[in-house]
């Protein structure tokens, strides 16, 4: 069993992956949908708010009528088409998010900080939420019976509230639960860059070394990678948008983080 993680562009290239997913049955599909939560909050009005962290990082500010939006479309429309483009191929497949079960736990964050017009600011958290707990029950009862679980990036809060979590996060979380034989975190990019060319493998320890030379956004997902790692679960970055991208992750291609 592998733990498959899409979103942004590799989106746009979900037929080729999930008829390449045809040959990993059963699987857990941990997904994103950024940009068409941003299209649809747009569409009602809502305007999208991105903040960025004092390291660097943009990041969608999750306020309550945002949360509205985010549970609509990342639960239900992006969800259920992904689900629905897996049973065409015959794929069993059931679309879940992370309250149901419940499967994810996440504390919400009372407050962030920021950096406006480079000065650091404290702002309400909103309904971001950071991955405390996973419960595997659900997703293994699926998994037993041969069905496929097809994951959207939400959780239930500490105090019952519902919560937006990071996908990347999110399958980071569950790989360390389920102990799959890879996590795969499929990208727009062929994996991580240095120096001009793809690291092609790397310890946990070398990954956190890496990370701290990389851009906001690479640097974040090494550092879960290297996280997994630990826990005995090989991860790849690898590039989403290729032909038959996971079966080339599985056979090499991109960045792997391995166990010491």
């Amino acid at each position: 069993m592998i733990v498959v993680k899409v979103g942004g562009r590799t989106l746009d290239n979900f037929p080729s992956i999930a008829k390449d997913l045809e040959k990993h049955q059963p699987f857990v599909l941990v997904h994103g949908g950024g940009d068409l939560v941003t299209e649809y909050s747009k569409r009602m009005g809502v305007d999208p708010k991105i903040v960025v962290s004092p390291s660097g990082i943009r990041s969608r500010y999750t306020d309550e009528d945002e949360l509205e939006v985010f549970t609509m479309v990342l639960a239900g429309k992006v969800n259920k088409e992904l689900v629905s483009t897996l049973l065409d191929l015959g794929i069993q497949a059931v679309g879940i998010s992370g309250v149901d079960g419940p499967t994810l736990i996440a504390r919400r964050k009372r407050r962030i900080v920021v950096l406006e017009r480079g000065r650091r600011r404290v702002i309400p958290g909103g309904y971001t939420g950071k991955i405390e707990e996973v419960r595997v029950d659900l997703i293994r009862l699926l998994l037993d019976s041969g069905y496929s679980a097809v994951v959207a990036p939400l959780a239930r809060g500490t105090e019952g509230e519902m919560l937006n979590v990071d996908g990347d996060q999110a399958a980071s979380k569950l790989s360390i639960a389920l102990k799959p034989a890879y996590l795969i975190l499929l990208s727009d990019v062929e994996g991580v860059m240095w120096e001009g060319d793809v690291v092609k493998r790397l310890t946990p320890e070398e990954a956190e070394e890496l990370a701290a030379k990389l851009g906001a956004g690479m640097n974040r997902k090494l550092m879960m990678a290297a996280e997994v790692a630990r826990s005995g679960v090989r991860v790849a970055i690898s590039s989403g948008l290729a032909d038959e991208p996971v079966t080339q992750a599985l056979n090499g291609a991109g960045t792997h983080v391995v166990p010491s």
